[in-house]
């Protein structure tokens, strides 16, 4: 089942730096940044400064960019099949497979160089935040629940974030982990899950004759978007958990509510309008992200100044 062909992957005619950008979604990295200052906010805020900070940044660069161009080779073979994703760089040859290459080597280092620069055990627990992000592409090939996987992948940007900033300070690994606001990574990565879901309903058709896993593929259309409500359902109630939990204030609040309606509206969309709705409902996340993410950095960086 095809929306129309619509695939945000797609390049169009543009400069090799262009078509290298879109390879990588490079917005993709922007969408996630407030999820790690998030992480890092409620793990330590007071352990936040502006080194780190940096550092936090050039790490989810390094990573994203490392695993947005190894999915996209991983998956040549498929998108080259299916109709919708034909106009992707790679299979277009906007993008060679040796500057896809280049792209992932260069995006490790320099993950895990910024790892190695802000303390031992986020240089410790790198190898796994980079073996989930890159074997994300394989997912649909094992099993059906991919869009699972690749909430788990996000959710780790906001497990990065709290180890980045408290790590330094931290006694041990244990200690690390029990900062984690895990609350909050396992809403982000229901979150994620449940857009995916919905997102993959147009290869539907695809995913089947190809033998690939999906909960749309496994589902059908009815249950698969009920199985995307359910996710979406359980990350509200998280996301509004937090609240209490790390003792949020009313922007925390008021963020994580209108994420909450804006995640409810991609439903409403998707119940009115069908399969056609999915882009317009796909890339209402791009807001969800920066409100529920920038309102809870702002909130305590409030907080720290008193208010």
């Amino acid at each position: 089942m095809q929306s129309g062909g619509w695939d945000p992957g797609r390049t169009s005619r543009g400069s090799r730096l262009h078509a290298v950008m879109r390879l990588v979604r490079i917005e993709h990295t922007l969408f996630s940044l407030p999820f790690a200052y998030a992480g890092a906010v409620l793990a330590c805020l007071e352990c936040l400064d502006a080194r780190t900070s940096i550092l936090i940044a050039l790490a989810l660069l390094g990573l994203r960019t490392a695993a947005m161009a190894y999915n996209n080779i991983a998956d040549l073979d498929i998108d080259r099949a299916n109709p919708r994703t034909r106009g992707r760089p790679l299979v277009t040859g906007a993008v060679s497979l040796r500057d896809a290459w280049a792209a992932v080597a260069a995006g490790s280092a320099l993950y895990y160089a910024s790892a190695a620069l802000l303390n031992r055990y986020a240089l410790m627990l790198a190898p796994v935040l980079w073996a989930a992000a890159l074997s994300y592409p394989h997912a649909k090939r094992l099993h059906w629940l991919p869009h699972l996987h690749l909430g788990l992948v996000l959710g780790t940007v906001v497990l990065g974030g709290a180890v980045a900033a408290y790590g330094a300070h931290a006694a041990s690994l244990g200690d690390v982990l029990g900062r984690v606001p895990w609350l909050y990574v396992a809403a982000v990565s229901l979150w994620v899950a449940g857009f995916d879901t919905f997102y993959a309903v147009m290869d539907m058709e695809f995913d089947r004759r190809m033998g690939l896993g999906s909960i749309p593929a496994r589902l059908g259309l009815r249950d698969a978007l009920w199985a995307s409500r359910l996710m979406h359902a359980a990350s509200i109630a998280l996301l509004l958990a937090s609240v209490p939990a790390y003792g949020l204030g009313p922007v925390a609040l008021a963020s994580l509510l209108l994420a909450s309606l804006l995640i409810a509206y991609q439903h409403l969309l998707l119940a009115r309008h069908g399969v056609d709705a999915v882009p317009r409902a796909f890339n209402l996340n791009l807001a969800v992200g920066v409100v529920a993410g920038t309102g809870v950095v702002v909130d305590r960086l409030l907080l720290l100044a008193g208010f």
